[in-house]
């Protein structure tokens, strides 16, 4: 048994309706079964604008992209503020450098790294701090 269908009645501009009987030419098409589904694809995408149609998704992928590189950005930024607060709060001037120094300078580059990290999970930012931050530590 077939599903109840109710009839329609409705007039198309000469050009409209010489495109419909085109298409209807093939055996298997009716001109019911391509205006049914003009009028379900009509329904169907009402609400949505064809930019979104044709571009969303590579809109959305390309926003989540910006998102990365713009937090990879600041984290350099931050990194090489801190770096620069560092070197300048924490240089000592060796002409020579020995062991110590080196072990002192690996030291002060674990905790740069550190602090680069807390600073990022924080939040915070270096280049925003009008009192120089937290300085040495």
């Amino acid at each position: 048994m077939k599903p109840e269908r109710i009839r329609h009645q409705f007039l198309l501009d000469p050009e409209l309706s010489r495109k419909l009987d085109q298409l209807s030419r093939n055996p298997s098409t009716t001109k019911s079964e391509i205006v049914a589904k003009a009028v379900e694809a009509f329904i169907d995408h009402r609400g949505e604008n064809e930019l979104d149609r044709r571009y969303g998704r590579r809109l959305d992928r390309l926003s989540r992209d910006l998102d990365h590189v713009r937090r990879d950005a600041e984290m350099i930024l931050e990194s090489l503020a801190l770096f620069i607060r560092f070197s300048i709060t924490l240089h000592a001037h060796t002409p020579v450098p020995d062991k110590a120094t080196q072990a002192i300078a690996q030291e002060r580059f674990r905790k740069f790294v550190e602090q680069v990290g807390r600073q990022i999970a924080s939040g915070k930012r270096s280049l925003d701090e009008g009192d120089g931050g937290e300085g040495g530590e």
